[in-house]
């Protein structure tokens, strides 16, 4: 099995999705000749030519609602976001039209439509573009938001974006392009909706999503060096929530963290929280901590943007509040 970054593995999926389907097509700023902003669409240009790649200008809304256009009418567009922060200027398009035309058309006309891009904090991006908007998106009925953590759930998950009939919200973790993961050759989907346990454990749950769950992970194995085994949960996607599968592992430890590379405030994070009570109370030994970014606008500073966002030494703290350990 080769080990790919997760840029390669985006890569992979729309190249592989455009040759099954020749309605699918790219659009966003930078996506064709400078061959992507982060070079997840390096290569597709040469490949499918600029009927399917199409290089816009700096108007989001303007090509946000072409791309809702054509799918109105059966194409199947990608439409990239050069950072999730400029969705915000077509946030009218995704929440007013793409969100609500199956059901204000009576199911006359499907939105099969992908907004990708990166999202949530670079490095020293500041803080008009390091925000995490998962939150947002996550609250509208008829959208679907995907945050893969992974390049093998990133492929997968993607794939099945392109092909899902409603429109898909899919948020990449800006600092995850490099990271590397196995991925198979052969060709795979996986579906949405449906969570992954990234680590197994037994004395706490850490529930996290796209570079949250990597802080998990790093703090799974600090914890085991002093004898805590947490299971670290990645929903993978947001809308829809595979609540089962943070309740069946929070029953089994009793103990939940969540952790968010987000605002506190009306987080996604709470609705986690909110599920985890509602469904397995009778389970948990201790209040649910959430670990979540600093309720501040980014620093452009790198040492006060570290201090801003969730750290490793921040979720042991947390799970030893869980545990009655500090």
């Amino acid at each position: 099995m080769a080990v790919i970054s997760y840029r390669e593995a985006l890569n992979a999926a729309m190249r592989e999705e455009m040759d099954r389907d020749p309605d699918v097509f790219i659009m966003g700023e930078e996506v064709g000749h400078y061959q992507g902003a982060y070079k997840v669409t390096q290569g597709l240009l040469q490949r499918f030519s600029e009927r399917r790649v199409v290089d816009a200008p700096i108007a989001e809304m303007g090509f946000a609602g072409i791309g809702v256009g054509a799918a109105m009418v059966g194409l199947r567009p990608i439409i990239e976001f050069m950072t999730f922060n400029f969705s915000l200027v077509a946030i009218d398009q995704i929440v007013s039209n793409a969100a609500k035309i199956f059901q204000m058309s009576a199911g006359q006309f499907h939105v099969p439509i992908v907004f990708r891009g990166p999202s949530g904090p670079a490095v020293q991006v500041a803080s008009q573009h390091s925000q995490a908007l998962e939150s947002f998106y996550a609250h509208v009925p008829g959208l679907k938001v995907v945050m893969p953590s992974t390049a093998y759930d990133a492929k997968g998950l993607l794939k099945a974006a392109i092909r899902d009939d409603n429109p898909v919200v899919f948020m990449e973790g800006e600092t995850l392009y490099a990271s590397t993961w196995e991925v198979p050759a052969e060709e795979y989907l996986l579906p949405i909706g449906v969570g992954d346990i990234k680590r197994p454990g037994k004395d706490v749950t850490l529930v996290g999503w796209s570079k949250a769950v990597w802080i998990c992970l790093d703090a799974a194995k600090a914890l085991a060096a002093e004898g805590i085994d947490a299971e670290v949960v990645d929903p993978r996607t947001l809308r829809p929530l595979d609540s089962a599968i943070i309740c069946d592992s929070v029953t089994k430890t009793g103990r939940c963290v969540i952790v968010e590379v987000g605002w506190p405030v009306a987080g996604f994070g709470a609705e986690v929280a909110y599920q985890v009570q509602r469904q397995c109370l009778d389970y948990l030994d201790a209040p649910i901590e959430r670990v979540c970014s600093d309720d501040v606008p980014m620093p452009y500073a790198k040492n006060l943007e570290d201090e801003v966002q969730p750290q490793v030494k921040d979720v042991v703290a947390a799970v030893k509040r869980a545990l009655y350990l500090a």
